[in-house]
């Protein structure tokens, strides 16, 4: 079984500034983190390792130095690294990005694709279920368990608002996965020092077959118009009530703003 995880190195701070410009996200110099829900996704796919001698494959879209995050993805388990980073894939939104993992994963030999729900810098929980679109794949998002993989199909649990579903699909597909879903496993001391002697496949624009008008900043529909900093004011009103009188006062100032009726 070839399983292939998606991740993304995110900024370690909520204090990002944006290039006025292009809109994006400056990262220079930020320190970054692996995307919590795309980790319990590499989890998943090291326990289905472990339980049925899967391939595990992690992929991921970004600068140079996101070779320091596969390295750490090799010593907990994983059994290849590719790296797409070019800098026309730069200022992709999710429409882009997916452009180009889709272009990669179709000269690639897989059953099961793991993306994590979202990346904590965007918030979007876009770019797995895009993918699985330009695949022609079937998806399930929200997966907070992996019940079973056998026959040729996925029995997963997924997360709605207040229950869950239970639900089966064929092989290969996408599935998206919650943070809740598994607890990452720590880098053990073996691999550790195995994962500097791997090999970290470096993949650019010419290693792939896109058409260059769908990727990077330009191939990107989405566009922001304007960026700002909220002020902060230091002449609010501090009220002091009992618990009925606070709660009548958050009611009426919500029916205020319109946000609920009388």
């Amino acid at each position: 079984m070839n399983i292939l995880v998606l991740l993304k190195q995110v900024p370690d701070t909520t204090e990002m500034k944006i290039d006025k410009e292009t809109g994006t996200l400056i990262r220079a110099g930020v320190p970054t983190i692996t995307n919590p829900d795309d980790l319990a996704g590499l989890e998943a796919a090291l326990r289905l390792k472990d339980s049925m001698g899967a391939k595990v494959t992690c992929i991921t879209m970004g600068p140079p130095q996101a070779k320091n995050m596969m390295r750490e993805l090799y010593a907990m388990g994983a059994d290849e690294a590719i790296v797409l980073s070019d800098m026309k894939f730069s200022g992709a939104d999710t429409w882009a990005t997916s452009n180009t993992l889709a272009a990669l994963i179709r000269n690639l030999e897989f059953d099961l694709i793991i993306a994590g729900r979202q990346a904590i810098d965007g918030d979007t929980a876009q770019v797995g279920p895009q993918t699985a679109e330009k695949l022609g794949l079937p998806q399930i998002t929200y997966v907070d368990d992996i019940i079973a993989v056998k026959e040729g199909k996925i029995i997963v649990k997924k997360a709605l608002e207040s229950t869950y579903e239970i639900v089966e699909a064929p092989l290969p597909c996408v599935i998206t996965t919650l943070s809740t879903l598994a607890t990452p496993r720590y880098m053990h001391v073996r691999g550790i020092s195995h994962a500097f002697e791997r090999d970290i496949k470096i993949m650019t624009f010419d290693d792939i077959q896109i058409d260059q008008s769908i990727i990077g900043l330009k191939g990107s529909p989405t566009k922001v118009k304007k960026t700002f900093t909220k002020e902060v004011h230091k002449n609010s009103d501090i009220l002091h009530l009992d618990g009925k009188a606070a709660a009548r006062k958050v009611f009426d100032i919500m029916v205020d703003f319109k946000f609920i009726g009388k």
